[in-house]
């Protein structure tokens, strides 16, 4: 029997994060995951009115849980089904984005070792399809110490 992607185990496991959390349903509900290998995923979200802020750009708390869930799907597309507790995060918002804009995020889960995992995020817009300008980088730091790996299909 063949085994499963990780893009397809990358989107079962942000099903189950959805599923699982309110604020993502509400947020980040619109989010698809584009592509995922092993320690990197790809997703794009066009931004709605519930992403704003006061100014008609991206708020910087949507941005956070943005980094807290790809941060989470890059950890997870080494094979494990969950991605453990937020220790740190660390957003620099570099420009701004708005309503029926396109944004790509990167996450690259840079190391997981037996107890802490780190990744590091880029938010950026789309532009003609694609990367564009920067709108936030971010470093994410979890703990993740007795998180099962997935079993093999």
């Amino acid at each position: 029997m063949a085994s499963t992607t990780e893009l397809d185990h990358v989107k079962a496991v942000w099903q189950q994060m959805r599923s699982n959390s309110p604020i993502y349903d509400f947020l980040l509900s619109e989010l698809e995951v584009v592509s995922a290998t092993k320690g990197s995923v790809t997703s794009h979200l066009t931004l709605g009115p519930k992403q704003m802020n006061s100014s008609g750009t991206i708020h910087g708390a949507v941005s956070a849980a943005i980094v807290d869930m790809s941060g989470g799907l890059a950890i997870c597309s080494r094979g494990l089904e969950k991605s453990g507790a937020s220790i740190d995060i660390h957003v620099t918002y570099i420009g701004q984005a708005h309503v029926g804009e396109t944004i790509e995020i990167e996450s690259t889960a840079n190391k997981v070792g037996g107890s802490m995992a780190f990744t590091t995020i880029r938010i950026c817009k789309l532009v003609d399809g694609k990367p564009g300008p920067m709108v936030a980088t971010a470093s994410h730091t979890k703990y993740i110490q007795n998180i099962q790996p997935r079993s093999k299909q």
